[in-house]
């Protein structure tokens, strides 16, 4: 029986490489990565010996704001399941570059879908959009549900609107087989350093090498967030298209611990190889506007899946601030003065 074929737009981010992996070990996938030329494939370091001997696995060049090379890596390929992954995804950085971000996040969409719809229309498609959608919650309405009005916060999050209805979109008006998903604050190894938590473990890891002053730079510490572990999130992506796909549905996933950001930095501290770390703000670190009370009822998708995290917050702690360690030690240079 021919492999079913798996194609991941953004492989070479912390989710797509995690996925990759995944499918590589659980199924018999044969996977293709779109990645942008240029693009740094440290994430799928892992996997290169695969990639260059084509084993079950192969790269792809385009672009989300090239419809030519988008319409052409879905029309070789003819893939059988679509993650959707890639995007502008730091908040923070739309706020300067808010055409960039709708671009790719939205009309990007539109590019992939449009092809899909075209070379193959029955193929399984995850949208990933984002919790950010929901913004600003207010308190009686959390947990947050599917139902939960958006109130974008940034213009990441409003382009994440555009996502989100985009695939639902194209699921309703040309019959696709589309899901989409609205992940909470996800996290671990290979999280990039835009990310706050991700942030403090690097800082960390630089101070424990005596690269920086032991300072910790930060911005709103009172946001709650409730974290889940990326190996979580990408093993829940897997399910949503081959467990009971049902088409223009969208499901809120996320992790069961809650917390303030600042009780991240506080635990990440007392993980450190130096608990004598002052913690000072940085102005440049806040946002305009912020999503501060990001609490998920995800039963929706437990009822279809049975997803359940498995990774505790302690260990996703634990394994983020081990990745940078590893990072700095191995490329100090890289993060000096960054």
């Amino acid at each position: 029986m021919k492999n079913k074929k798996a194609f991941i737009t953004g492989i070479s981010g912390m989710v797509g490489s995690h996925l990759a992996e995944y499918l590589m070990k659980h199924t018999n996938f044969y996977i293709i990565g779109m990645i942008r030329p240029r693009s740094s494939l440290k994430n799928i370091s892992s996997l290169t010996k695969n990639i260059n001997e084509n084993k079950r696995i192969q790269l792809v060049y385009a672009d989300l704001k090239d419809s030519i090379s988008i319409e052409k890596a879905i029309k070789e390929t003819r893939p059988d399941y679509i993650f959707h992954l890639a995007a502008q995804s730091d908040p923070k950085t739309s706020f300067f570059t808010p055409l960039e971000t709708t671009d790719v996040n939205i009309q990007g969409t539109i590019r992939l879908l449009e092809a899909c719809k075209t070379h193959v229309p029955k193929s399984l498609i995850h949208v990933c959009s984002s919790s950010e959608v929901y913004g600003r919650v207010k308190k009686e309405n959390l947990p947050i549900n599917e139902n939960c009005q958006f109130h974008p916060a940034s213009p990441y999050a409003i382009s994440k609107i555009g996502t989100d209805l985009v695939g639902r979109h194209f699921a309703e008006a040309y019959n696709m087989k589309i899901m989409t998903t609205r992940m909470f604050t996800h996290t671990g190894p290979r999280r990039s350093d835009f990310f706050a938590e991700s942030s403090f473990a690097k800082q960390i890891a630089m101070i424990e090498r005596k690269l920086i002053k032991p300072i910790i730079y930060h911005g709103n510490l009172n946001s709650l967030r409730t974290i889940a572990d990326v190996r979580d999130a990408v093993r829940a992506y897997h399910l949503l298209l081959t467990k009971n796909p049902r088409k223009g549905e969208s499901y809120n996933i996320g992790g069961t611990y809650t917390c303030k950001v600042g009780d991240i930095l506080d635990y990440l501290i007392t993980i450190s190889k130096n608990i004598n770390i002052k913690k000072k703000l940085d102005k440049n670190r806040l946002r305009p506007l912020d999503a501060d009370l990001q609490i998920p009822d995800t039963t929706k998708f437990y009822n279809q899946t049975k997803w359940k995290p498995r990774y505790n917050f302690k260990q996703t702690m634990k394994d983020l601030l081990e990745y940078w360690r590893k990072e700095i030690k191995n490329n100090p240079n890289e993060h000096i003065n960054r």
